[in-house]
């Protein structure tokens, strides 16, 4: 996207926010802008009237088992009151054949956008999450969501023992055929079909929009796919190896908290000021370069200071697994050492190797993980893969992809995105063709899909639709970081999903984001302002 003044997409949309002088309703102004014209007609809801209501009555008694590669039975369709700020709509549910349950948010016709909106989904799913549709449904579009073909604690892997069918539908199906039925009850419901569709989630939900880019490039025209889990096996590993790393010899975290805190001012230090500025952040954390040696302690040390015991654990977990580094994944980055909690449980490992890999070996548990050898076996997981880096089927298709990745994520270590990214360059023949169409951003200071020190609230969607819609693509995004009190407050599925902040929410601080390599650096001016900053190239 060309840039003449601050905030591209904003500028277009006519917005007058230049002469603003408050940082925080400046800033504020800005997320707020990036709203479409058509998204922002939806602060007044739309009523229903009885034609809309017949037709969504009548939902339940058409025959969706024609859908092609995805029968589908619709259970109840009833028309939900407008409250809140969002539109009426036609709530419907129902199954695609055998198991996938999916719940469809029609709004009603004078409300719609025209477009579709596919949430995914957290964990192991296994429940359906209608709350991921409202603030699709309040910025007009009509929404999907499901529970990818089984019902499950999202944390218990149980649900995938001997269970074929479930664990083709979580690996690559559900997402698929829920799009295709919501597309045909769309077409009947509104008797025309969605201009656009949308796909847009996290972590879980991030792999999902991954495996849609690849196996089917012509579901979506954007895809907005945060910390996706680079192949379901190889992160579950990763996640042991830093369990394991952090653990001593009797089952005890190596480090504390107040060790933690020691090696992450340690990591502050030596790579703080690299984008320009001291502000508590590692701006370009996949470029830091730390070695906690040299925080070791010396003879009669006590203070400020790690253990030989400690160092070697943090080298550990830094670097990750050892068969990992063929591929350039590395462990957790410099900068996350405050989430490292890795050892306060492993039932979501444990589940998955037990019952989705491992399956003939009911007995299995992390500690059992021999990483001189199981990382051979991991192929037995192939259903669980998004790590094809071939998107020219993508690519010709029309299709966006837009991924963002918290810096500080320790659920989903950055460094195998970032390696993906990668050999799609390669793949595609370089940075150039590949920008063309997919876009890659780390978030310096943030955690798993939203939340942290950085300037973490992003409207994702605004930045894409731009993309798809007006080929504006995103040589720029705006960031900012509003209070965890904030954050708290939302719902806990939407507090990743960064919808334009109300100028009344203070913001901190704000800051560009890159596509990567790129990463951004101080300038001149307010350090708080993502004015202040430009783009680097490594």
């Amino acid at each position: 996207m060309k840039q003449t003044q601050d905030f591209e997409i904003q500028e277009a949309r006519g917005v007058a926010i230049k002469n603003v002088r408050s940082f925080a309703l400046r800033a504020a102004l800005i997320l707020l802008a990036t709203l479409t014209p058509t998204a922002m007609a939806w602060s007044a809801p739309a009523a229903t009237d009885d034609a809309e209501s017949k037709a969504c009555s009548a939902l339940p008694d058409i025959d969706f088992s024609i859908i092609e590669d995805a029968p589908t039975q619709v259970m109840s369709a009833k028309i939900v009151d407008a409250s809140d700020g969002s539109p009426a709509f036609c709530k419907v549910e129902a199954y695609v054949y055998p198991e996938v349950g999916i719940e469809i948010h029609l709004p009603v016709a004078n409300a719609w956008n025209g477009k579709l909106m596919v949430a995914g989904n957290g964990g192991w799913a296994g429940g359906i999450n209608g709350g991921a549709c409202e603030g699709n449904v309040k910025r007009g579009y009509a929404c999907v969501t499901g529970d990818t073909g089984h019902r499950g604690r999202g944390d218990d892997g149980l649900w995938a023992q001997n269970n074929l069918a479930a664990q083709v539908d979580f690996g690559y199906r559900a997402i698929h055929v829920s799009t295709l039925a919501a597309k045909a009850i769309i077409n009947r419901f509104y008797t025309k079909d969605a201009q656009l569709a949308y796909f847009m989630s996290c972590s879980t939900g991030g792999y999902q929009g991954m495996v849609e880019a690849q196996r089917f490039p012509w579901d979506f025209d954007g895809i907005i796919a945060g910390a996706p889990d680079m192949d379901e096996a190889d992160l579950t590993m990763r996640e042991v190896w830093a369990q394991r790393s952090q653990l001593d010899g009797n089952g005890k975290p190596v480090m504390d908290a107040g060790a933690l805190r020691i090696l992450h001012q340690a990591a502050l230090d030596q790579c703080d000021m690299d984008d320009g500025v001291k502000d508590g952040l590692i701006g370009n954390p996949v470029g830091c370069s730390f070695d906690p040696s040299t925080i070791l302690c010396k003879a009669g040390e006590t203070k400020a200071c790690l253990t030989a015991a400690q160092v070697e654990a943090a080298k550990r977990i830094y670097a990750g697994p050892p068969h990992t580094q063929e591929r350039a994944v590395r462990g957790a980055l410099p900068g996350s050492e405050k989430t490292w909690e890795f050892g306060t449980g492993t039932k979501y490992s444990d589940s998955f190797f037990e019952y989705m890999v491992y399956g003939i070996n009911p007995a299995w548990t992390t500690a059992n993980y021999n990483f001189e050898h199981d990382y051979k076996r991991l192929g037995m997981s192939a259903i669980y893969t998004d790590t094809n880096p071939d998107l020219r089927r993508f690519k010709a298709a029309g299709g966006k992809l837009l991924v963002f990745q918290g810096g500080t994520d320790t659920v989903e270590m950055p460094t195998a995105i970032v390696d993906y990214y990668q050999t799609v360059e390669k793949v595609m023949g370089g940075q150039e063709p590949t920008q063309d169409f997919f876009r890659l951003f780390i978030i310096p200071g943030m955690n798993h899909c939203g939340g942290g020190d950085g300037a973490t609230s992003i409207d994702y969607l605004s930045y894409l639709e731009a993309w798809v819609e007006q080929n504006h693509a995103p040589d720029k995004m705006i960031g900012a970081h509003v209070s965890d009190t904030y954050l708290n407050s939302l719902p806990e599925n939407s507090r990743w999903v960064s919808l334009p902040l109300d100028p009344k929410i203070p913001v901190s601080f704000t800051r560009p984001m890159y596509p990567f390599p790129q990463y951004a650096k101080y300038a001149s001016g307010d350090p708080n302002d993502a004015a202040s900053f430009r783009p680097v190239q490594p």
